[in-house]
């Protein structure tokens, strides 16, 4: 994977960082695991607004991604490394031996070629899939379920990665993309490795136009707001906004909003560092 700076030959151009999507081995989807992707723009059922600064952007066909590895036991053979607009890693087109395709999320270091497989008696090595009770500690792990069966639904993002602690009963103690440290289920399935295309957080955009591209309409600053519109708008020429807080008054900057009777709170051994 590398990253690529492009030369000054317009102004957006200047600053421009690229992907070399050196890992992507080609530009055509498997058309049976395609779905279409409406746009709805930010809007509801009605028509009202509901997300701002959404809208608009390239067309995309949604791929659909095997999250939940429930193929246990049959060996699958990677046949592509492909980029997904949906999402900011890769995905691997894997076909197992029954002859079924599959997309999944790509590993950092999977590649065409290699045969990966999912259940409680294989190799931990990068792409299988296991339970966090057959993984050895210490491992980088991704893909992490928090239900068992219900599919993966941590450390899913471009380079993103989590590591196995501890053991203990029913529940294994694992480090998250986040620095926190939570009790899960040692029956839910983790894949081994972290997920590919590390270098997306050192892309540059350099126009406004790539964000609109993007899907991501332009966002207004807070404090060029009136009153009306925002607790940190209005005042006499460029005032400072005061206490940083959103839309509705709750103040922004580390204050804490998460409920002390949370269900959850009971699994969270330590919470994210800032």
């Amino acid at each position: 994977m590398s990253v690529r700076k492009l030369k000054p030959i317009s102004p957006a151009q200047r600053f421009r960082v690229v992907n070399g999507f050196d890992a992507i081995t080609t530009d055509k989807p498997e058309k049976s695991l395609l779905a279409p992707k409406k746009r709805r723009g930010g809007r509801n059922n009605t028509g009202k607004m509901t997300m701002r600064h959404v809208g608009g952007g390239h067309k995309k066909r949604y791929r659909l991604v095997d999250f939940k590895r429930n193929k246990f036991d049959v060996t699958a053979e990677v046949k592509t490394i492909e980029y997904d607009p949906n999402r900011t890693a890769f995905i691997a087109l894997v076909e197992y031996t029954d002859g079924e395709k599959r997309y999944i999320i790509a590993q950092n270091g999977l590649q065409v070629g290699q045969t990966v497989v999912s259940g409680a008696n294989v190799a931990p090595e990068v792409g299988n899939t296991l339970p966090l009770s057959a993984i050895p500690l210490g491992t980088i792990i991704s893909c992490i379920e928090l239900h068992p069966g219900r599919g993966a639904n941590i450390a899913r993002s471009a380079g993103a990665f989590a590591q196995l602690m501890a053991r203990d009963g029913k529940y294994a103690t694992v480090k998250l993309p986040s620095g926190e440290t939570r009790m899960i289920l040692v029956t839910c399935l983790a894949t081994i490795g972290a997920i590919s295309n590390s270098d997306h957080q050192l892309l540059v955009s350099g126009k406004a136009g790539r964000s609109r591209w993007l899907g991501r309409r332009p966002r207004t600053r807070p404090v060029a707001m009136n009153p009306v519109d925002h607790p940190m708008g209005g005042g006499e020429g460029r005032a400072s906004g005061g206490h940083p807080r959103n839309r509705n008054g709750v103040p922004a900057k580390g204050y804490r909003t998460r409920s002390k009777t949370k269900a959850s709170s009971k699994f969270i051994i330590e919470r994210r560092k800032k």
